[in-house]
C-alpha cells in the first residue's frame, strides 16, 4: 500500500505515449471530503513550468488532484510550456468536474522539450477512466513517474489511532540539496488543516528530502506534495503527524539513495559534535559532493585523506587537530594524523558509515549520499539520447 493506502484517495497510471515504452502518466485524486494540500519545491533559480503553476495553486493549500508525468520536464519551454501546464490542469479539472485551482501539476524527463500535449491530455482522459483505489493502482501511479529510476518506491504508516499516511517518490540522479530531483506525493486521511500541513511537511522535509546529496545538481522540477483528505475522521496532535510524516519521508529518500544512477554503495555521512546544526550540513554536504571522495568510496578505498581535504572547503567552524574521521566504526584520522593503517577499514560492502566528530558542539546532521560509478558516468553522458 502506498499512495492509494489512506482512505479518500483513487489513483491511476497508464502509457500515454508521452516517452517511448512503458507507463507515463499518473493521477492522483482526492475524493475528500477535505481538500487541505501543501508543497514544497526546488530552490534551483531556473524552474520548470510545473513548479511555477503549482506554486501558485498551492497558496490556497488546496488540492483536488495531482497529474503527473515522465518523459519530459516542460522546463525552459517558455510562455508556451506554462500554457501546456495551465491546459494540463484545466483537463484535469474537465474530467474531474473541479476547478483548475485545484490541480497541481508535475513533469520529469529532459529539459528543454515541449511535451506531447495530443499525447498527455489523451492520456488524462484514460487516466480519469481507471482511478481506482487499489494497491495496484498505487504501483502504477509510482511507475509511471519513473525515468532512469531503477524501480518504483513506494511506503505506507498506520497510526494505531485509525489514520495513516501513504506515498511515492521518484528520484535517481541530479540528486542534490534543497530537494534533489524528485517528485514525491503524500497523501493522509487524517483531520489536518493546510497550514498545520504545510508546517508539518516543511518539518518533516527538512530533514529526510532535503538530506540526500549524490552529485550536487538541484533540479528544476523537483516537487513533495501532501494531500489530507480527512477521511479518517481522526484529527492526530501535530507533533504525532510531524513524526509519522517523517518517518514515511525518510523511508522515501533511504530507497532513493539505493536506488539512484549506477550507485554500488549507500553512504552515509554523519557530522557531529558541530557548533550548530547547519555547520553539520554544511560539512555533510561538501563531503558527500566530492568526486575524489566519491570516487575512492565507488573502489571501496578507505582514503580518509580525501575527506579531511573536503571537509576542510567548508564554510564552518572547524578544529583540525580536534576532528575524528571514523569510517565503519574504524578511526582512521584523529589529532590532526593518521590515526591507524587505512586498511583497517573494512568498506567492500554496499552499506558505509562516514562519521566526522569535530568535538565543537553538541549538534549533528546526516546527509545520504552514493559513490560515483561506471554506471553513473555512462547513464548521464547519453541521457538525452
Amino acid at each position: 500500500m502506498s499512495v492509494t493506502g489512506p482512505a479518500g484517495f483513487r489513483a491511476a497510471g497508464v502509457a500515454a505515449g508521452i516517452k517511448a515504452g512503458g507507463p507515463d502518466l499518473a493521477l492522483v485524486v482526492n475524493d475528500g471530503p477535505q481538500d487541505a494540500a501543501a508543497g514544497v519545491f526546488t530552490t534551483n533559480k531556473v524552474k520548470a513550468a510545473p513548479v511555477l503553476w503549482s506554486q501558485q495553486v498551492l497558496q490556497e493549500r488546496r488540492l483536488r488532484a495531482v497529474v503527473l508525468n515522465s518523459g519530459g520536464a516542460n522546463a525552459c519551454t517558455g510562455p508556451e510550456g506554462f500554457q501546456d501546464t495551465h491546459t494540463t490542469a484545466e483537463k484535469v479539472a474537465e474530467v474531474l468536474g473541479t476547478g483548475a485551482i485545484g490541480v497541481a501539476v508535475c513533469s520529469t524527463g529532459l529539459i528543454g522539450q515541449r511535451l506531447p500535449m495530443e499525447a498527455l491530455l489523451s492520456g488524462v482522459d484514460t487516466a480519469a477512466k481507471s482511478l481506482d483505489a487499489s494497491e495496484q493502482a498505487a504501483t502504477d501511479v509510482a511507475t509511471a513517474v519513473l525515468t532512469t529510476d531503477g524501480g518504483p518506491k513506494q511506503a505506507y504508516v498506520s497510526h494505531p489511532d485509525g489514520w495513516s499516511i501513504g506515498g511515492f517518490a521518484k528520484g535517481a540522479g541530479m540528486l542534490a540539496p534543497n530537494l534533489a530531483t524528485m517528485l514525491s506525493v503524500l497523501t493522509t486521511d487524517a483531520v489536518v488543516d493546510g497550514t498545520e500541513l504545510d508546517a508539518a511537511l516543511r518539518a518533516a522535509s527538512r530533514t529526510t528530502f532535503d538530506r540526500i546529496d549524490v552529485d550536487g545538481g538541484t533540479s528544476t522540477n523537483d516537487t513533495v506534495l501532501v494531500l489530507a483528505s480527512g477521511a479518517s475522521g481522526v484529527r492526530p496532535s501535530s507533533s504525532e503527524f510531524v513524526e509519522q510524516l517523517t518517518t514515511i519521508s525518510a523511508d522515501l529518500v533511504r530507497q532513493m539513495q539505493h536506488g539512484a544512477e549506477g550507485a554500488t554503495k549507500a553512504i552515509d555521512i554523519t557530522v557531529r559534535g558541530a557548533v550548530s546544526e547547519d555547520d553539520a550540513v554544511r560539512i555533510g554536504r561538501v563531503v558527500a559532493e566530492d568526486n575524489l571522495v566519491s570516487t575512492a568510496l565507488f573502489g571501496s578505498d578507505p582514503n580518509w585523506g580525501r575527506i579531511a581535504m573536503a571537509l576542510g572547503r567548508a564554510q564552518a567552524e572547524i578544529d583540525v587537530d580536534k576532528v575524528e574521521i571514523i569510517t565503519n566504526g574504524v578511526t582512521l584520522y584523529a589529532g590532526g594524523t593518521r590515526a591507524q593503517d587505512r586498511s583497517a577499514a573494512d568498506l567492500s560492502g554496499r552499506d558505509i558509515e562516514i562519521v566526522i566528530d569535530l568535538h565543537l558542539g553538541e549538534h549533528a546532521a546526516t546527509i545520504l549520499t552514493t559513490d560515483l560509478s561506471h554506471g553513473y558516468v555512462e547513464e548521464n553522458s547519453a541521457y538525452s539520447s
